[in-house]
């Protein structure tokens, strides 16, 4: 059993004095069958404990609903990092930010329209002690009081940056010790905002990315004694689309770490290896303007997001081996991939088509939200009948994210949250034509005010501003694809079309999906959501773990929002294409 303590000198370990010397794994975001890799190699770089959040909205995908399998078997996370050696800081939320859909808070919190997430509104604070009681007590027996991996939890996440109420955090800290956690606790938030997150008798702890030596004393200025942490020293960045790759330079976040490691600092690495926004959990900001997170979450880390040791695993290293002893096995090599090659999607179905197998329609005089209708992730396909034929503008109050408008299944435009679009005139050909709306949900805000971030169409709806009323809504999570009935095609359907190819393998490799000439949205390989793609960039390929293929016939699914490649073809390379860096 090793028990963390703080006192006035800094950490101790079962007495002695303790470093933390951690770095960021999100389980959700690394297929399970390779977390025991991550881990080991997290051990290599000279690491002795990881972090990772703990997303609420996978974990409860409804009130009376809660998962700790699969890919979520957070315990099985726990018992691999024992197996390594590697202590653990759990950071449970209930808000995780993480560049994650809604900053991990459930959606179905959202159907209530005044809720306050955040807050002491009894509703919110109803659902994350119930949250923490469903998720703390099978994790009770993994805390290092019981002979357990983890050594700390962390009291919600950057609340300085959010709110000032104290008796909130209080409260979330009471409810912690309730469900048993008898480890310290920590706050975290970025130095201007230490003052407002900070929770008395509980230890602060700093984010930031430069500037250490400034940073550190701000942190010492607001705590006189106890240890110094980092808990998110940010040693890279997240992609928006639309946006460039933002990589940091390697020497210079050596540097930076050099200075925390001297001051006698504890670190934890943000990220030490990132993983991936697999189906559709990527988060979004908005600070005036919507911008949704890509797919990759490389965050240009020590490791890849296959995997793979970078430049940083290297020099970030050789610094901690000033400070600790760190393992005599060489840098692991970069992994082998498959071999390159092209597969044809022969087979095709059109979404509008399809669409009565994908989820049951819902009657209602104005259009319902994804969260009234009981839907995380995924598209909504509203459709009403037009009373007349002729010129019109459509307008559209609130559109969250992205809508793509047909009329009798024909494109006729795009309204896009991110580009502040609301209004769109074409021409009614006909008294009775039918009018569909498309709305994807690209990513629910996950950080600031934004987090009350409905989707859908959660406004008014207007034809020459006169309210559209009468119409169907129907929920396409696109959890599974299995009801599909895909047919050979030699021309590919008209507006939003699901897209299928198989290929063979006699054996497994990680590899890169490339869908060069495709336009927008979602690929899934043996069922596998990858993610999704966006010819718009930076991105430009897809990581294809290799547990997710197998030996024999794997098929692929590519749903192609607008325009196929004409070709229809895929290519897997070796090699990732996260797009051109700002220099």
């Amino acid at each position: 059993m090793s028990v963390l303590q703080i006192d006035d000198g800094g950490f101790r370990l079962d007495g002695e004095p303790f470093r933390l010397l951690s770095g960021g794994v999100h389980y959700f975001r690394v297929h399970p069958a390779q977390w025991a890799d991550r881990l080991h190699k997290a051990r290599l770089m000279g690491l002795n404990t990881v972090e990772t959040y703990v997303p609420w909205n996978l974990h409860q995908p409804r009130p009376d609903r809660f998962r700790m399998d699969g890919e979520l078997d957070l315990p099985a996370f726990l018992d691999l990092a024992a197996a390594e050696g590697l202590h653990v800081l759990l950071r449970p939320g209930p808000y995780i930010c993480a560049e994650w859909e809604g900053g991990g808070i459930p959606s179905w919190l959202l159907a209530d329209p005044d809720i306050r997430l955040r807050s002491r509104d009894p509703r919110f604070l109803a659902a994350a002690d119930d949250y923490f009681t469903r998720l703390l007590t099978p994790l009770r027996p993994y805390l290092s009081t019981r002979g357990g991996p983890v050594l700390a939890v962390q009291v919600e996440n950057e609340y300085g940056a959010y709110g000032d109420d104290t008796a909130y955090l209080e409260h979330l800290a009471g409810s912690l010790r309730r469900c048993g956690v008898d480890v310290p606790l920590f706050t975290c938030d970025q130095p201007s905002d230490l003052e407002r997150g900070a929770l008395p008798g509980v230890l602060a702890t700093a984010n930031f990315g430069s500037r250490s030596a400034q940073n550190l004393a701000s942190l010492r200025a607001h705590q006189e004694t106890g240890p110094l942490l980092s808990t998110e020293f940010w040693i890279g960045w997240f992609d928006r689309w639309g946006g460039h790759h933002v990589v940091r330079d390697p020497d210079r976040a050596a540097q930076e770490l050099d200075q925390v490691l001297a001051s006698g600092a504890s670190v934890n690495f943000y990220m030490f290896h990132g993983g991936t926004n697999f189906g559709f959990t990527n988060g979004a900001n908005d600070k005036g303007t919507y911008r949704p997170t890509v797919t990759s979450y490389d965050y240009d880390a020590p490791l890849d997001e296959a995997g793979d040791p970078t430049e940083k695993f290297a020099a970030f290293r050789e610094v901690i081996a000033k400070y600790a002893t760190v393992p005599a096995e060489p840098v692991p090599a970069r992994a082998d991939k498959l071999s390159p090659a092209t597969v044809a999607l022969q087979e095709s179905v059109g979404l509008f088509a399809c669409a009565p197998v994908l989820g049951d329609a819902v009657e209602s005089r104005t259009p319902l939200t994804m969260e009234q209708l009981g839907q995380d992730f995924g598209f909504v396909l509203y459709e009403t009948v037009l009373p007349a034929a002729g010129p019109v503008l459509l307008e559209l109050e609130r559109v969250r994210d992205r809508a793509q408008v047909c009329l009798d299944g024909r494109p006729v435009g795009v309204l896009e949250r991110e580009n502040h679009e609301h209004a769109l005139a074409f021409t009614v050909p006909r008294a009775g034509s039918v009018l569909s709306l498309l709305v994807e949900n690209q990513g629910r805000v996950n950080y600031g005010t934004g987090i009350h971030d409905r989707k859908g169409l959660p406004g008014r709806v207007t034809l020459d501003g006169e309210e559209l009323v009468g119409w169907t809504n129907r929920p396409l999570p696109l959890a599974s694809l299995d009801a599909l009935d895909f047919a050979p095609t030699t021309t590919a359907p008209t507006g939003p079309a699901f897209h299928r190819g198989t290929f063979e393998l006699t054996g497994t490799a990680d590899t890169f999906l490339h869908l060069d000439g495709w336009t927008k949205g979602n690929v899934w390989i043996n069922g596998f959501a990858l993610g999704r793609y966006w010819s718009r960039g930076p991105q430009r390929s897809l990581y294809v773990p290799a547990p997710a293929l197998r030996q024999g016939t794997n098929d692929i699914v590519v749903l192609e929002l607008h325009a196929a490649h004409r070709a229809r073809t895929v290519d897997f390379r070796e090699t990732h294409d996260l797009g051109p860096t700002e220099e």
